[in-house]
């Protein structure tokens, strides 16, 4: 009998230790960051708007690893050293991905060991240029110049243009307190556009708000922007 029980608290400590062991597996710890550019310039973004995805060949579960892209065009993961494939989906982002040379594809292959900064160059169909935004009172105005960069047969035409403004740092189409849109077909010249909007009453108030300016491609969900303003009432 005292066999059987010296037997049994040996299986359930064994239990245990194979337990914890199971929870005490190293977390990732290198770190995977960069942005996403063109020629080196950051391509910025609306808010969990744009995400990429890595692959880890081999693995078996083969579910990609979503990474969400900031507004400003950067991002970063936390990971497991390793081989990954690093791809944007082809229905993301207000830009075309450019082909690896490595791969003949859009796929990147990162190989992970610590950490690693990675900027990805892709191709814009727009670039918004010399935004300048000011205040008069609570009148926002805004001023800026779209540099077309696709020009092939893969070129698309703009949409609209909108100003659009926060009273915090999240500012796009779905984040904002005012904006002012112009149609694509009423815009005279791309290198001088003017967008102007009024600030409503603010509650708690504050005397500043966030702005910036977007620009919808037709036939491209995801919008471009340029870079995000305070602004001082």
């Amino acid at each position: 009998m005292k066999n059987k029980i010296f037997v049994l608290i040996c299986f359930v400590l064994g239990i245990g230790c194979a337990s914890c062991d199971t929870d005490n597996y190293e977390a990732p710890q290198s770190k995977l960051e960069g942005r996403i550019v063109y020629n080196g310039e950051p391509i910025h973004l609306g808010y969990n708007e744009v995400n990429m995805q890595l692959w880890e060949p081999g693995w078996q579960l083969r579910a990609p690893i979503d990474v969400a892209v900031d507004q400003d065009g950067s991002y970063s993961a936390v990971l497991f050293n390793a081989t990954y494939k690093l791809n944007i989906r082809s229905a993301q982002g207000p830009f075309r991905s450019i082909q690896n040379s490595t791969t003949q594809s859009d796929t990147i292959m990162v190989d992970l060991k610590g950490n690693q900064v990675l900027d990805i160059e892709v191709m814009p169909y727009y670039m918004i240029r010399n935004t300048q935004i000011a205040s008069s009172a609570r009148d926002i105005t805004a001023n800026f110049k779209l540099e077309r960069i696709i020009t092939d047969a893969n070129a698309k035409n703009v949409e609209r243009v909108s100003l659009y403004i926060n009273k915090t740092t999240f500012v796009d189409r779905g984040n904002n307190i005012a904006s002012k849109d112009l149609s694509g077909a009423n815009i005279i010249d791309l290198n001088s556009i003017n967008l102007s909007a009024t600030v409503p009453a603010i509650t708690p108030a504050q005397n500043y708000v966030f702005a910036r300016v977007g620009v919808k491609i037709a036939g491209v969900e995801d919008m471009l922007y340029s870079a995000i303003q305070k602004i001082q009432l």
